[in-house]
Parts: C-alpha cells; sequence; structure tokens
C-alpha cells in the first residue's frame, strides 16, 4: 500500500497575503490521499467564511475512494459531451477537445474531492459556498497543499444517480467540487489582468490605514 505523501511547508509562516499570491490551481499530483485531521482542519476554515444572515448554509461531501472518482471523472466527461454537442461556442469546442483526450482524467489523478454543498435555497447560498470554498483553498495552500475547482464535475454530480452513490440527499445541490492533494510539481503563476475600476467616487483620496500599508 503507498503511503500519501506529506504536503510541503509552504512557509514557515504564512500570511494571508502570502496564501492568496502562492495559490495556484493544481492540475497534477502526487499518489496518494490527504489524512482526516489534514481535512478536517481544511473543512474547519472553510466555514469560517463570511455567510449572509449567519446561515452557514453549507455541507462537505468528502471523497477519496479511487474507483469512485475514475467512474465519476467517466461520467462527467460523457455529460460533457452531451451537453456541447451542437454548440459552436468556443467554452464548448474546448471542454469537448479536452474530455476527448484519451488519457484526461478530470480529477487530474488526485486521491482526495471535497465537495461543498447546500440544501438551503437562496440568493446568497451559492455565494456563501464559494467563499467557504476559497477559504479552504487558502488553507490548503498555507499547508503545502494544492487544490483545483472541477468545473466538469458539477453537473454529473447532481444527478440522481450520483447522489444515491455518494448517499447525498436529493434536496441537496453540490455546489463546488474542489481537488486537494501534494502537486506532483511546480505549478507556474499565471499573469493576471490589473483589477478594472469602473466607477471610484470620492470626494478626495483616503490615506492608507498605517496596518494596511505595514502589511503591503
Amino acid at each position: 500500500m503507498t503511503k500519501p505523501p506529506k504536503p510541503a511547508k509552504l512557509l514557515a509562516a504564512v500570511s494571508a497575503m502570502d496564501a492568496i499570491y502562492h495559490r495556484r490551481s493544481v492540475r497534477d499530483y502526487a499518489p496518494g490521499t490527504i489524512g482526516q485531521a489534514v481535512i478536517r482542519a481544511l473543512l474547519d476554515a472553510a466555514v469560517h467564511a463570511p455567510t449572509a444572515m449567519h446561515e452557514e448554509p453549507w455541507s462537505f461531501a468528502v471523497i477519496q475512494d479511487k474507483n469512485l472518482l475514475n467512474r465519476l471523472s467517466d461520467s462527467a466527461k460523457e455529460r460533457v459531451r452531451r451537453e456541447a454537442q451542437g454548440s459552436d461556442s468556443q467554452h464548448a469546442k474546448h471542454s469537448l477537445e479536452l474530455v476527448n483526450k484519451p488519457d484526461f482524467h478530470v480529477f487530474y489523478n488526485a486521491g482526495t474531492l471535497i465537495v461543498i454543498c447546500s440544501k438551503f435555497q437562496g440568493p446568497f447560498v451559492v455565494a456563501d459556498c464559494w467563499l467557504a470554498a476559497e477559504n479552504l483553498m487558502l488553507a490548503a495552500c498555507a499547508q503545502g497543499l494544492g487544490t483545483c475547482v472541477i468545473g466538469f464535475a458539477v453537473s454529473a454530480l447532481n444527478t440522481p444517480e450520483w447522489k444515491a452513490e455518494l448517499k447525498i440527499p436529493a434536496e441537496m445541490t453540490l455546489i463546488a467540487p474542489i481537488l486537494v492533494g501534494v502537486p506532483a510539481g511546480e505549478t507556474p503563476a499565471v499573469p493576471r489582468k490589473e483589477p478594472e475600476i469602473i466607477a471610484w467616487k470620492s470626494e478626495a483620496p483616503p490615506d492608507d490605514h498605517p496596518r494596511l500599508r505595514k502589511q503591503l
């Protein structure tokens, strides 16, 4: 039995800004799964996210069964093919190009998938769950772990068949599937555009707060 690799430490003490700027969408993972203690720590970070009306609408499903992840990958790819069929959009074409590659695995062979779900309805539920997802991913980065949001899996995960397989109640909506694992190698930074500010109304430019100036 292969022992799970130990996560590499990013820094001795990681600040919030360190985690934000070092986080990567990792698409190549070392073999093994993440231990329960680490997962529980990540989930605890997730539930400290902001939440509208203090509703805390999130629930979590953790999948670490390799055979199940392989089957879910196949199911997700088939749904992408069906949903993209006949579409001329660039997104659909790119999706088909990816899933039709013989060696493409939706979960990049990672051993752990965490799915953030909710049974609640309301205008802020999805936003709350994605805020929890960001907390989880930044906490994972601070532990030297890689993460990746897997949008391809959302449609398959929300089918009655997969909810039944995972023993997830029918009324739940699976919102944010996130891989967590030890990166197999370095993931280079991707350049980002400068913030596009379309409005900034102020009588006078405010002074930078000294605490913020010190942190940056």
